[in-house]
């Protein structure tokens, strides 16, 4: 098992860099929508971005749309679990899939059963997340397994105070396999870093493509580097940028 306090290499120019955003360049919020990074940390991203030649990515669950209003639009944007990007500079471009017929309702009809469990659809994928509710974490994951279970192509992922129903190929580690196919990051060492349980499909495609894997915070992963805290992947990055 990876220790809790596993030492981190520092990153190369030759590295391509993929950055989760909740948990791990931002601060986890009760309210998902007041999550942000300071204009300093943002000035951060894009300075280690030119460093590795345009080969850093922010890799997140969250839609395109809402990743792109609270992150530099110089970097690669990855949102829906990968299932949707945008270069730099590039805006987002419309998305208009929706899950399977039946799907949306069945899941919202049980979100009304627990007070403060909010849905948020996110293209192909819905967020059910219970921050305010966190009681009823075992009994709404029961229930929307079975809701999942006559749809073959979905999947119930859970998070940190989130379930996600998400197709197979909302996947992170299947985004960062195709973008290590394609300029700027064809050629270099992966480096993912996040902290969710989200992340770790990702952690596993990094050491498939010969790279490694960085945990943020506590918790069984299969990562093989850890750093403790939010303020451990700012220092990472201002040393990174500082050279």
């Amino acid at each position: 098992m990876l220790p809790e306090h596993a030492a981190v290499p520092a990153l190369r120019e030759g590295d391509a860099l993929f950055l989760d955003f909740d948990g791990t360049l931002a601060a986890l919020q009760d309210n998902a929508d007041t999550v942000h990074i300071s204009a300093l940390i943002s000035d951060l991203v894009v300075a280690c971005a030119e460093r590795l030649g345009g080969a850093l990515a922010i890799l997140s669950g969250r839609d395109l749309d809402d990743l792109a209003q609270r992150v530099p639009d110089g970097v690669w944007r990855f949102g829906n679990h990968g299932l949707r990007g945008a270069a730099p500079g590039e805006a987002p471009q419309p998305f208009i899939g929706t899950p399977p017929p039946g799907l949306e309702d069945a899941v919202l009809a049980i979100a009304r059963r627990y007070p403060g469990v909010r849905v948020e659809p996110k293209g192909l994928v819905l967020a059910i997340h219970y921050r305010a509710a966190p009681d009823c974490a075992q009994a709404l994951g029961t229930a929307l397994r079975s809701a999942l279970a006559p749809f073959a192509t979905y999947g119930l992922q859970h998070g940190k105070m989130v379930f996600e129903a998400k197709p197979a190929t909302a996947n992170k580690g299947a985004c960062l396999l195709r973008a290590m196919k394609m300029a700027p990051f064809a050629g270099r060492r992966p480096v993912m870093i996040g902290d969710d349980t989200t992340d770790e499909d990702a952690f596993i495609a990094s050491h498939a493509a010969g790279g490694i894997a960085v945990k943020v915070g506590a918790g069984p992963t299969a990562a093989d580097q850890r750093l403790a805290s939010i303020e451990d992947v700012h220092r990472l990055l201002r040393e990174f940028a500082a050279k």
